[in-house]
């Protein structure tokens, strides 16, 4: 049976997440005694599942080798109930892979990733899903490959609505000059220092990013500003939402499900404020387990969960 239900495209990269837990007082160039788990990440992967687990139907194009921990991703996607078919299935080649070690807090000390395989997606296999990229309702990016960045923007944005996640503030640097084509941008304080040219230090600097963000043709802006809460405008819509103190066990996958929030709320037609709130739910009950993705997430769970939320809101 055809599913012509609305849906968000997804289109990134996939990556086998190793993650060491130090048990004791961080030391670097030490050994520390921990806990090391391997599970399926990558930002888009992480997304998209976070968008499956509260029912939003979701496509996800991304790269994969043909090997143990493809098949492996691919296993989880139909699981979940995000749908992998479009992706690029690389020969011979290795599922890229990220490795983070979290210090006694939760809280990432450093990590390496292997992301070589990122260069084979090219203009001509993007060219051949122009009818999934066109017909979705939200494409979600991250920016790993400014080249293809570029190449779906300028040549899709009259057909879908694009979502930016920076990932990096390294990464943000080198797809500035790309802002002006999304809809929605979700970058981190430092991600919007890059991204605008100044610091930010005050609620005067977030509103001032706020409005450069706008002035360049973004849509809606969310500022993520860590246990600051989440600036967001639209320039009809402003303000500042955080929550109450959490118990962090891994900070890790905490954007990635804020963003899965963001495409929950557009989908339900919430209000800015109302996405704001539901993507902060989802990303409290990220980082209140050890895993990148708490496997108790799900459309229900959050509903439930936001009832005992307290927040704190600004302007």
């Amino acid at each position: 049976m055809i599913n012509n239900s609305p849906y968000i495209l997804v289109l990134g990269v996939s990556i086998v997440d190793i993650i060491g837990f130090s048990k004791k007082n961080y030391s670097s160039k030490d050994s520390i005694p921990g806990n090391i788990k391997i599970s399926l990440g990558g930002v888009c992967r992480n997304i998209s599942e976070n968008l499956a687990r509260v029912n939003v139907r979701t496509e996800f194009i991304s790269i994969l080798g043909d090997d143990d921990q493809g098949r492996n991703i691919i296993s989880n996607s139909k699981t979940i109930g995000y749908n992998m078919e479009h992706s690029l299935i690389l020969k011979n080649e290795v599922t890229p892979t990220y490795m983070a070690i979290l210090n006694e807090h939760g809280e990432m000390e450093s990590a390496i990733v292997d992301m070589e395989s990122l260069d084979k997606m090219d203009k001509s296999f993007i060219d051949s899903k122009a009818d999934i990229i066109s017909n979705s309702e939200y494409t979600i990016l991250d920016s790993d490959n400014p080249e293809i960045m570029e190449y779906l923007l300028t040549n899709f944005r009259d057909k879908t609505n694009f979502i930016l996640d920076p990932v990096s503030a390294t990464k943000a640097g080198k797809i500035k000059h790309l802002v002006k084509y999304f809809h929605t941008i979700k970058p981190n304080r430092i991600e919007t220092e890059v991204l605008c040219g100044f610091e930010i230090n005050s609620t005067d600097d977030i509103r001032r990013a706020g409005e450069y963000f706008l002035s360049l043709g973004v849509k809606n802006v969310f500022i993520s500003l860590d246990e600051d809460g989440i600036y967001f405008t639209n320039g009809t819509e402003e303000g500042k939402i955080a929550c109450g103190k959490v118990e962090v066990k891994n900070v890790t996958g905490a954007g990635d499900s804020f963003v899965g929030g963001i495409g929950y709320g557009y989908m339900k037609n919430y209000s800015l404020r109302d996405t704001v709130k539901y993507a902060i739910a989802m990303s409290v009950i990220t980082i209140s387990h050890a895993e990148t993705i708490n496997p108790n997430m799900s459309e229900e769970y959050v509903n439930g969960f936001m009832k005992k939320m307290n927040w704190i809101e600004e302007f």
